[in-house]
Formats: structure tokens, sequence, C-alpha cells
């Protein structure tokens, strides 16, 4: 039985693996394929029309599942790495299976929109890293800068959707991996048996990893049942999803003045014993997909439920005074609802269009109290779950609706010229209530609704064209705006919440240009941006807790780039080079009860400067290898830029054996052991996540 592999594995393999077939004799290499960044990719992200990413006039990668695969990337940091301006932090406050992504500079829980299936990854709150699974992965779409009339009030400086295999691609696969610190797992993945039109594939993993942090590690399970029916001209999708996952947080590093604390040890572990961010998460999502005369039409209903329980501490007071930890435990329930449904009119080769509404709605119930206690300095002593003392019982209830009509139309006049536009009419609304827990959290009720358009309009001209190589220009302006998000900690200043805040808006402004190169086996992308924010949502310690408050207006501006390039022998390679700045331009805050305005003073931990390089042997069958660095420039530890943190290089590295139907593998990752601050806390004051410790892991899978 011949493997149905989607077009990007084809090419890597070439002539096609089959299942069960002999190894085959020696026969000439053929030409490598170039490697995924740059292949002839088709992407949705963008128009929900598929196109080729050479079309679309904006800034995309499309990074496909063979090149995860090829790199060894298992995790959304590994498999952005090399994404032009793109950072991705590991761990932060979403525990060690989390991280935090940045574009343009910003590095916001919430600042960009996680896309799994066409569908909001954290619905109508926040993009739900640490649940995200990356196995049977087709592709990954990287939209860097807004979405405003794709997906609304949802997206601000990037949107990041991951596609995954359609029941008929799967392959046939089992592996096991272990590695440093107890780590280890394993997945399977298998299409089972067709029944008429229908196909279905079910795919399960369990990993549980560790790190060098004192108490810290993560075990998730995950299943994942995918069908779909196919018709004479239309297919109906649905799918099956369930994440069981268990961390023991780590601990940030505390600031004291100007660098990090030296009283503190590296990998200190200051949450109570039994510590845990613990979610139970369930995912149904159907799909239809009909061809039509002029087009297609195209609609997706799913649902997602969310239960979470959280116990957790951070040092307040780097001190041997009682106490001098804060801490809180919380139970969580999210319930998100959406539902989209839109015609593509893509008969017409030089007018083509999309007209579509969608609807998001999100229901989230929090309760919990916060409690003081006290930990040794060396992260040793500290209270288990049955010795805290909880403080009043809180509770917050916030209900979220988005709705939206759009409209987009692409035209292009000329082979060279294509003009392209759109508008979108947002409604959104939301309660908020927060108060005692046996009041339900109906204390403070808080509402607001808006109701507004956002919009965009681009360009693209091609200046110049040779057989396979091309120079192709392109600008565009969008006009964005999103709800404030909310932080379910419990833990806000001073007890009575910051209710809603002000929404988010931004106008930005993009252009650059592409080239593609010695007949497709080189790409380079250059890429500017401009981009007027207004009450961007920033963490802010109240009375030594955390809470959130909008902080004026701020600027980021910055110039992005690439080059890929295929060597002989199946050797590619790819380097990226960013500059960004990023400053805060109307904020005026207190600090110690000191009025400050920060205009002109850059955003915290954003670097201007940001570099990526790999190199990478990938071939059908035979020695796999890679070396990978990613650079991040100095940047500024808080607001004030009063704390300056020195620039950073990490580097990891594979070495393995590929075979017609078998891969070992033996990876590096952070091979030089840097611990550099990586990330902020937004829920303890002035503290810090580090870059996670050098690591060793090993892979074996089995195709069948």
């Amino acid at each position: 039985m011949s493997m149905r592999l989607p077009l990007a594995a084809a090419l890597v393999v070439a002539c096609g693996a089959l299942a069960g077939a002999e190894e085959p004799a020696p026969q000439p290499s053929p030409s490598p394929a170039p490697p995924a960044h740059w292949q002839e990719s088709v992407q949705v992200t963008a128009t929900r029309i598929p196109e080729s990413v050479r079309e679309v006039p904006a800034a995309i990668d499309v990074v496909t599942g063979e090149d995860l695969r090829d790199r060894g990337a298992s995790d959304l940091r590994g498999a952005l790495a090399l994404s032009a301006g793109v950072e991705v932090a590991p761990g932060g406050d979403g525990g060690p299976a989390s991280s935090v992504p940045e574009f343009w500079g910003l590095k916001e829980f919430d600042a960009f929109l996680m896309v799994v299936d066409g569908v909001p990854w954290g619905g109508a709150f926040n993009p739900a890293l640490a649940s995200l699974d990356m196995t049977n992965v087709d592709r990954i779409e990287v939209q860097r800068g807004a979405s405003p009339v794709m997906y609304g009030a949802t997206s601000f400086v990037g949107v990041v959707q991951v596609v995954r295999r359609a029941p008929g691609q799967v392959v046939n696969e089992a592996s096991l991996y272990g590695g440093s610190y107890d780590t280890g797992g394993g997945a399977l993945s298998a299409r089972l048996a067709a029944r008429e039109r229908w196909s279905s594939a079910l795919s399960a993993d369990f990993t549980r990893q560790g790190f060098k942090d004192d108490r810290t590690s993560f075990q998730r399970g995950h299943v994942l049942w995918r069908s779909a029916r196919t018709g004479s001209s239309d297919v109906f999708r649905f799918d099956v999803d369930g994440t069981w996952l268990r961390q023991d947080p780590a601990s940030p590093h505390v600031r004291q003045g100007k660098t990090l604390s030296t009283v503190t040890p590296l990998d200190a572990n200051y949450n109570p014993e039994g510590a845990h961010l613990d979610e139970d998460r369930f995912f149904l999502n159907a799909g239809y997909d009909r061809q039509l005369s002029f087009g297609a039409w195209n609609t997706v209903l799913s649902y997602t439920h969310s239960g979470q329980d959280q116990l957790r501490g951070f040092l307040a007071d780097v001190s041997t005074t009682v106490p001098n930890a804060n801490g809180f435990e919380a139970e969580i329930d999210t319930s998100d609802l959406y539902f989209d449904t839109h015609l593509a009119f893509t008969r017409s080769q030089r007018v083509r269009g999309v007209l579509g509404a969608d609807y998001l709605h999100g229901q989230a119930d929090a309760e919990g109290s916060v409690f003081s206690y006290f930990v040794n300095l060396d992260g040793t002593g500290a209270p288990g779950e049955d010795q805290l003392v909880p403080g009043e019982e809180r509770a917050i209830s916030d209900q979220r609706n988005f709705a939206g009509f759009y409209a987009f139309g692409e035209w292009n006049p000329t082979a060279r010229l294509k003009l392209e536009g759109g508008l979108r009419l947002n409604h959104t609304e939301e309660e908020r209530g927060e108060g005692e827990a046996d009041q339900g959290g109906d204390a403070g009720e808080a509402q607001q609704g808006h109701t507004r358009l956002s919009g965009s309009a681009a360009l693209g001209f091609t200046l110049w064209e040779r057989g396979g190589d091309r120079l192709r220009a392109f600008a565009a302006y969008k006009n964005t705006f999103k709800p404030a998000a909310i932080d379910f900690n419990l833990a806000e200043g001073d007890g009575e919440g910051e209710g809603i805040l002000e929404p988010e808006t931004a106008q930005s402004y993009e252009a650059g240009l592409q080239a593609d190169l010695a007949g497709g086996r080189g790409r380079v992308e250059v890429s500017a941006f401009l981009m007027d924010f207004d009450n961007l949502v920033v963490s802010q310690a109240v009375n030594g807790l955390p809470a959130l408050e909008n902080a004026g207006t701020e600027r980021f501006k910055g110039v992005e780039s690439s080059l890929s390039w295929r060597l002989p022998a199946s050797f590619w390679l790819r380097g990226t080079y960013a500059w960004h700045d990023a400053r805060f331009r109307d904020y005026l805050t207190e600090f110690d009860g000191v009025p400050t305005q920060l205009s002109g003073k850059r955003l915290e931990m954003s670097a201007h400067h940001l570099a990526s390089g790999a190199i990478v042997r990938a071939p059908a069958r035979g020695l796999l290898a890679t070396l990978e660095g990613r650079y991040v420039g100095e940047r500024f530890l808080n607001k004030r830029n009063t704390a300056p943190a020195e620039g950073y290089t990490v580097f990891d590295a594979s070495l393995g054996w590929r075979g017609a139907r078998y891969e070992l593998r033996a990876f590096g990752r952070n091979l030089g052991d840097r611990r550099d601050p990586v990330s902020e806390s937004e829920l303890g004051d002035a503290q810090y996540y580090r870059m996670t410790a050098r690591r060793f892991d090993v892979l074996a899978s089995l195709r069948f």
C-alpha cells in the first residue's frame, strides 16, 4: 500500500517511499529539493484563498512538516527559529511547556494570534501555547504583522497558523525518544481503514520533559482523531482533540537594581511544594467545504473546553523576613465557541474575493485565593499545599463575544501588478464580574462594547522577471483593534481588579522586496514596518501583586531580512537578521509612588538586533545533520531602561541517519549552556525566566 504524502514530503523523498517496500538499489541522486522555507508554498492565512506565498503582498513564511522533521523541531520555539524577526522564549508564566513569542519587537502573551486548522487556539482569551502539539503537522504559516480583515479583533503583530495533516495524508509512524533530566516519550500515528468515502486517522503521543531547574517538569498526553468524507464536489471534516497537561512550574529570577540577584541560586524554585499548572483540554472541530461554479464555500464550527487547576508562588522579597513570598491558587474553566463561514470567488484570475462572517464566544470562570508564605533564599523549606493559609476566596467571571462581517478583494489589472484590500465590521461585547467567591464574581460587574471598522490595503508589483527568477515589491496599510487582555490570576493589585481596560488599537505600514534567484536555488526577502500603537496592555505591580493597565502610546519600527539558498549534496542554508526599535511615546506611570514619564524609553525585553542562521543536510536517505544559531541582542530588563542585559547566542545541533522506513537522531540544544534572561514574568514583580539549560536527546522513529 503506497504512502500518501503531502506535496512537501514528496519533494523531499523524491521517488515516494512505499510502506513495506524493500530498500531499492542505489540510483543516481536527483537534484535536492529546495528547503521548505522557499518551496512554491501555498498559504491560506492572509487571504483565506489558497494562494502561493510569492503572490501575496505580505511578509509570510511557510514552514512545512518535512522541514520541521528535517530539523528535528518539536516545539514552537524550534519551528519558528528561522523566521525573520521572530523570537520565541521558552517557558514563561504559562509554565515550562509554554513559550513567549515576540513579533515586531513586542513580546506580550496576547499580542499575536495562534490558529490551529483555522480556529483561534485559545479562543477569545489568550493563545493556549502550553497545549500546542506538533505531531502530524503539515505546515505552519507565519504572517508577520496584523490580520485585521480575516481575523479581526484578535491579532496585532502576527498570526501563526498550524495546519495539521488531513486524514488521508497521515503517515503511519511510531517514535520513541529520551534525554536529559529524565525526559522521555513516544508517539504513534496511523491511518485507519477507509469506509466508502470516509477516511480517518488517529495520533497519540505522551511527553515527559524534565529541566535542570529544581522541581520543574511537565507531562503532556495528546490524542487526535481526524475524519473526512469526500464527495464529488464537497468535503465534510470532523476532529476530536484531547490534551492532558501536568506542569511543575519553575521560578523566575529576581532582579535587584540593575542586575539579576546574586543572592538567589540560578535554578532555585520558590514555588510551594506541590505547585502545579494542570489542564484538561477538549476540542471539537467540524468543517464543510464545497466547490461552486464561481469558487468555494467554506464553513467551520468548533467548541473548546479547558479546565485548569493552579497553585504557584513567587518570591516577593529577597530577604529572610517572614513572609517573603506571595502565591495564589485557582480553578479556571474556559469555554469557546467559534464559527466562520465565507464564500471565495476564484473563477476569474484577474478578480478574486472573499465574503464572510464569523463569531467567537468565550466564557471564563475563575475562583481561588491569594496567600503569603516563607521560603529560604536557596529555595528549600517551601511549605506544602496543606501548610498554606489561603486568604479571602475570590472569583472572576468574564464573557466575551466577538462578531464580524468581512469582505476582501484582489485585482490583477496586469500580470505584474496586484491590488488588494478588505474591510471588516467588528462588534465586540464583554461583561466581567469580580468579587468574593460566594458572590459568584458578580460584585463590581462591568460591561463594555465596541462597534468599529478595521481594514487593510496592499499592492504587489513585479519589478523584474526572467525565467524562474524575479524581483517583486509590496506595500501595505493596516488598521486594527483588539479588546484588552484579562489575566485570571486572582491577585490583581488592590484586590478590586482592574476592571475592563480600554481596547488596543494600531495603524501599521509595511513595505518589502522579495527576490527568487539562481533558477529557484535562492530566495531573499527584505521588509520594513512602522506601527503606532494605542493602549498597549502591560503588566504592573500594585502593592507587590500583579495587575494589568493600558500604557498610553507606543511606536514600533524595524527592518527584517532573510536569505535562503540550496546547495549541492542535499545541503541548504538560511540566515535572518532583524532590527527592531520599540519605544514608548507617551506613557505616564508610577514607580514607588513617583509619577514617571517613559516617553522615548524602549520596551523592556525588546532587543534592537535579532539574527538566526542554519545549515542543514537532509537527504531522502542518508546522513542527517543540522547546525543552528540564534542571536538576541542587548535589551533592557525594565521600562525605565536602567537595567541593561547583554546579548547572547544559542547553538543547537543534531546528527542522525535516515533509512527507507526508519530514522535515528541525536540532538544537542543550547550547547553553550547560556542561561540569559529571555522573558519577563507578568506575575512576579521584576522577575525573569532564563534560557533553559543545555540538554541532549535521542529519537528513533519507524514508518510502517
